[in-house]
Parts: structure tokens; C-alpha cells; sequence
């Protein structure tokens, strides 16, 4: 009679032998990708940042509709594909193999950015009817930005008017960030102050909208406290919040999240706008030339949002809770 096991031990290792080199080709496979995609998850991505969007601009943070439809029809031609505000913090990128990352934030809830008709479809003109119709002649183009809310929350005041707002948002892939409930400046206000302002306004969102707890904050006016983590996290009363990024105001791109200099606490954004005045240098237009003349310093995916893939000799730039994820080719 023949020993079935002797003829299983064999038949294991040959598996397991299999096994190895399978993983092998895989990886090999991912090398040449991420090298064929020229990935660079190291590098710098551009937060941007806007307002009202209107045809009569008032302040420097005004842009009028036609000025951010280009803008949004650059960002399509250097291959750039939106992430939210809470992909970006929490380093969870999935993008085409070859494409940069941006994050589009908007701040203050302007109805400019979002108006909803009677059938609930964005008006024309506002942010969102313009993003997703670049989208729609632009399927690569992914139609996601995050809105930084207060209580003037889109310009409608009932709190089933505000929960149909931050509900058609978070149903269209859209993401809700905090902003703080008044817009106070939190810079030289004493600990509990900053608790209790951020605090309000993350209630603000969960009371409408249970499950849109924001990931992030944007800081009022880009003002840090008195000690930046109590932005970060904190509580009042029986509010508590913990984001994983806190988001200032400028002016240049920000780190990748998987890089050593990625600070949570201080999150730097670009205003967008033409180069012109003080914008010649530090607003959307200037960045996106400096990021199109060196494209060797911005986000470029490999494709795979399990792997961070990047040049072998970036290595020493990479943060260590990463490394289990770390494709360096």
C-alpha cells in the first residue's frame, strides 16, 4: 500500500515553492509598473484652497466661475485627480497609475459653492455643477473636493434644510469638513475656548448628519491656537474630536502623507488664483507652473492604493509607519 503521507509532504512544498515565486513575479510586476508609471508617493501635493465662487469677484478670495472652470480644466490636462481632504490625512490615496493627486477645499459654505434646484440638482454656476460637468466631459477627472462648513451652511438656516445639504454631499462622494461653528480666530483664545468652538462645530455636522463626522479641520483665517494639537484633538462637554489633519491657509503644496515631514498639526493650502499682484508667486497658478517645471517634486501614483511606490533613493524621506507598504523601485 503506498503512504499518502509521504505523497502530501512533497505535494505541500511543491505549493508552497509555487507560492514564493508567484509573490515573487508579483512583486517584480509591481517594480516595473510603479517604474513605467515614474511613481513618486513622496511627493508634494497641492491642497487648494476657495471661497465664493461669483461673477463679480469683491476680495481676493472671490473667483469668478469662469476662472475656476479653467483652473479645473488645467488640473485635466496635467493629469491631475481630486482626493478628499480626509484621503490625503489619512494616507488612503487610490488613484490611476501615472496621475497627481489634489485636494480641492472650499471654505464657509457659500451658496456659490453649493445650490441645490428643486429636483436636487446643483444649480448652474455654483462650484459643484461646474465640477461635475468637467467631470462628466472628463471621465479620468474624479468630481470629490472637501467643504469646510460653519453655521451659515450654504446660505439655508432650517436644520432640515442644512441636513439635506450635508446629506446630498456625502451621497455624491463629497466630503464634510469642520471649520469651526462661528469662524472665530482661535489664535491667543485660552484652551477651553478653542475646545468649546471646535467642538461646536463638529456638533454642528453630527447633529445634522450622524455618520458625516468630519476627518479634518480647517483653522479660521489659518490661525493656529496657542498650541497647535488642541485644533487637532479635544473635547467639551460630551463633544470630543480627534482629526487626523489640521489644514491652514497657505501657501505652498503640501507633503505627501507618507513622508517624514507630513505634520499633521499644520497642514499648509494654496488660494487659488491667477499670477498676478501677490499672487505672482503663492497662489494656485504659480504652484501648478513650479509643479509642471519640476515634476519630479510632485504625487505621482503607481496605481496600487495598497503600496507607496517611489524612487530607491528617496527612501530616506519615507516615514516609518509606512515601510510595511513601501514599493521603492
Amino acid at each position: 500500500m503506498s503512504n499518502q503521507g509521504d505523497k502530501a509532504a512533497p505535494s505541500a512544498q511543491v505549493n508552497a515553492a509555487k507560492a514564493a515565486q508567484a509573490k515573487v513575479a508579483a512583486h517584480a510586476a509591481s517594480l516595473a509598473a510603479a517604474a513605467k508609471a515614474k511613481a513618486n508617493e513622496l511627493g508634494q501635493i497641492p491642497v487648494l484652497m476657495y471661497h465664493r465662487i461669483i461673477e463679480k469677484p469683491t476680495s481676493v478670495d472671490d473667483l469668478d466661475p469662469k476662472v475656476f472652470r479653467a483652473e479645473m480644466e488645467r488640473l485635466v490636462a496635467e493629469g491631475y485627480v481630486p482626493i478628499t481632504a480626509a484621503e490625503y490625512a489619512t494616507g488612503r490615496i487610490g488613484i490611476p497609475a501615472g496621475k497627481h493627486a489634489v485636494v480641492l477645499t472650499f471654505d464657509d459654505s457659500s451658496p456659490s459653492q453649493l445650490s441645490l434646484d428643486g429636483m436636487g440638482a446643483p444649480k448652474a454656476g455654483t462650484a459643484v455643477a461646474i465640477l461635475q460637468d468637467v467631470a462628466r466631459k472628463h471621465p479620468s477627472f474624479r468630481p470629490v473636493a472637501t467643504f469646510y462648513v460653519t453655521k451659515d451652511m450654504f446660505g439655508v438656516t432650517t436644520p432640515e434644510e442644512q441636513a439635506q445639504m450635508v446629506t446630498w454631499l456625502r451621497n455624491n462622494g463629497f466630503d464634510i469638513g469642520n471649520h469651526t461653528r462661528d469662524h472665530l480666530n482661535l489664535r491667543g483664545r485660552e484652551k477651553k475656548a478653542v475646545f468649546d468652538e471646535v467642538a461646536a462645530g463638529h456638533k454642528l455636522i453630527t447633529d445634522l448628519v450622524k455618520e458625516a463626522s468630519p476627518v479634518t479641520l480647517a483653522l479660521p483665517y489659518g490661525n493656529q491656537p496657542t498650541k497647535a494639537e488642541w485644533a487637532r484633538k479635544g473635547n467639551s462637554g460630551k463633544v470630543a474630536y480627534d482629526y487626523g489633519g489640521v489644514f491652514l491657509a497657505g501657501y505652498n503644496p503640501a507633503p505627501s502623507p507618507y513622508g517624514k515631514d507630513f505634520n499633521a498639526l499644520g497642514i499648509p493650502r494654496i488660494r487659488s488664483g491667477v499670477k498676478k499682484g501677490d499672487c505672482s508667486k503663492f497662489c494656485s497658478a504659480a504652484w501648478l507652473d513650479w509643479l509642471k517645471a519640476n515634476p519630479d517634486k510632485r504625487f505621482t501614483s503607481d496605481g496600487d492604493a495598497k503600496t507607496v511606490a517611489y524612487p530607491k533613493f528617496k527612501a530616506p524621506f519615507m516615514a516609518k509607519q509606512f515601510t510595511g507598504q513601501a514599493l521603492a523601485y
